[in-house]
């Protein structure tokens, strides 16, 4: 009588350990989803800023977390059947899967928090000598578009303020003509616009571009570490989950 209700009593531990595996395969695809969102996200919202950045870290973030996504999608298809199969092979697939995510997810966290630290200085280094020595010159066309977004977008003009466009490669050239700003720090942009900058026509903004550039990339890269770092949790109670039924299934006789 005792054995039996032994035998029952594992055979309950294992199938709360399966539906356990299920409910969390549920969520894992939810937060796969979210990591991939997150990543795609931050590629394409507002993408043409990214070429204003001296450093590629907050790029490779995004793309850690899409491939951490999408290996998400692929290994929780492999979780479900595990868990059906009930074979020790699939499980310790499952488990080194869910620890290589887990690792690629951290590494994207961290990333994106040790760039956060390091954001503002590097904005301040940086991208007044971007905007000053790239606007508007040949081969430069991307940091153009970039910088003109920037702008209007943001409702900002320079870096700082606009008397930075004044030490700038473009407004000292032939190709400004007599503009003190590029027309991109006009309220209203028309035609040569950018040859007056009083308040009135222009963005007057305090901090200029670098104070929305940095919130803006802030956000992004809090959310960037929150998910990377959230999801990466939710995976060590799966790595728990299915460690405790492989060592049931390896427990039982065939």
């Amino acid at each position: 009588m005792t054995a039996v209700y032994k035998d029952d009593q594992e055979d309950w531990l294992t199938v709360c350990l399966k539906y356990l595996l299920f409910v969390f395969n549920f969520l894992f695809w939810v937060g796969g989803a979210a990591v991939l969102g997150v990543g795609i996200w931050t590629l394409v919202e507002k993408s043409d800023y990214l070429s204003l950045l001296a450093s590629s870290t907050f790029v490779v973030s995004a793309y850690i977390l899409i491939l951490a996504g999408g290996l998400v999608v692929v290994t929780g298809f492999l979780g479900c059947c595990a868990v059906i199969r009930e074979q020790r092979s699939c499980l310790s697939t499952y488990f080194f899967c869910l620890l290589l995510i887990f690792v690629i997810e951290l590494v994207a966290g961290v990333l994106a928090y040790v760039y956060y630290q390091r954001l503002s200085e590097e904005l301040k280094q940086n991208l007044n000598q971007t905007m000053a020595d790239n606007y508007a010159q040949p081969g430069r066309e991307a940091i153009t578009l970039a910088v003109d977004r920037l702008q209007q977008d943001f409702k900002c003009c320079g870096s700082n303020d606009s008397r930075d466009w004044m030490a700038s490669a473009y407004v000292s050239s032939k190709q400004a003509e007599d503009r003190v700003v590029p027309d991109s720090c006009c309220k209203t942009i028309t035609p040569h616009c950018g040859k007056r900058d009083h308040p009135s026509n222009i963005y007057k903004v305090e901090g200029g571009c670098i104070t929305k550039l940095e919130q803006f990339l802030a956000d992004h890269l809090l959310v960037i570490g929150s998910v990377g770092i959230g999801v990466a949790c939710l995976q060590v109670c799966g790595m728990v989950f299915t460690s405790c039924l492989y060592r049931r299934i390896k427990m039982e006789p065939y």
